[in-house]
């Protein structure tokens, strides 16, 4: 059965702490079903532990509700901020597309199955030209495109993206800019940690400024004031110090 787009989100009272540091306080906010939303906040502040929480890849209290449109759940798609991988491996972007979407050992080649999703991923991100390049061989940006590329098969209805912008070129921030809108399209839950608020406020429906606790939510241009933003980056915030928004405990 398809499901007829991607999920909304819920989280609630989401906290998370690793020896004794608290990681992640009472966070709450709801992501809507088919939009665009953005975490933004400085490093170390739970942005991408928010993430593994979700993915179920660390331990944490308070809930996390994936609530989708269908009988059944859809599909997840993942793409994490780097790739980590020994340059020196003899392995083509075709060798690693087919790693990524098949059981079938790689020295075997793609299966019948894949090769026109792995050809149309490859070609939505404008890769399919070096789909026989070694993957060592690639610039960091065309290694982003790749990773976009395999979180493309199968096509997801919710995508998780943990600063997909970081290595990109100009011909790679269009080529992500055409797939947010392909996304916005089919109704995907886009779920993206991004540090270019420029970026956010031209792409995002919606943005959590997070640094271990949410200090706002809402549009972009609404919430991302200057005020709100040297808070949110400032080692001393304090989370009365700058007033969430209303809409963010639903």
């Amino acid at each position: 059965m398809t499901v007829a787009g991607g999920p909304a989100l819920g989280f609630d009272d989401v906290s998370l702490t690793l020896g004794q540091t608290d990681i992640l306080q009472q966070v709450s906010l709801r992501v809507a079903a088919g939009g665009v939303h953005a975490l933004v906040g400085p490093n170390g502040g739970g942005k991408s532990s928010l993430f593994k929480a979700l993915l179920g890849q660390v331990p944490h209290r308070g809930s996390i509700a994936l609530e989708w449109p269908g009988e059944r759940p859809g599909v997840v798609g993942y793409v994490p901020q780097a790739l980590a991988f020994d340059a020196g491996l003899p392995m083509t972007v075709m060798d690693f597309m087919g790693a990524m979407c098949q059981r079938r050992p790689v020295m075997l080649g793609l299966s019948r199955r894949w090769k026109a999703p792995v050809e149309q991923a490859l070609r939505q991100v404008g890769m399919w030209e070096k789909a026989q390049r070694r993957m060592g061989a690639l610039s960091g940006g065309e290694r982003q495109r790749v990773l976009l590329a395999q979180a493309l098969i199968p096509a997801p209805d919710l995508i998780l993206l943990d600063e997909p912008m970081s290595a990109l070129d100009e011909a790679g921030m269009r080529v992500f800019e055409t797939l947010l809108a392909h996304w916005r399209g089919q109704r995907t839950t886009v779920l993206w940690i991004e540090h270019d608020l420029d970026a956010v406020t031209r792409l995002a429906d919606r943005v959590t400024g997070l640094n271990r606790q949410v200090l706002f939510d809402g549009a972009p241009a609404e919430v991302l004031t200057p005020q709100r933003v040297l808070a949110l980056f400032s080692n001393r915030h304090r989370h009365e110090e700058v007033p969430v928004a209303e809409e963010v405990l639903e």
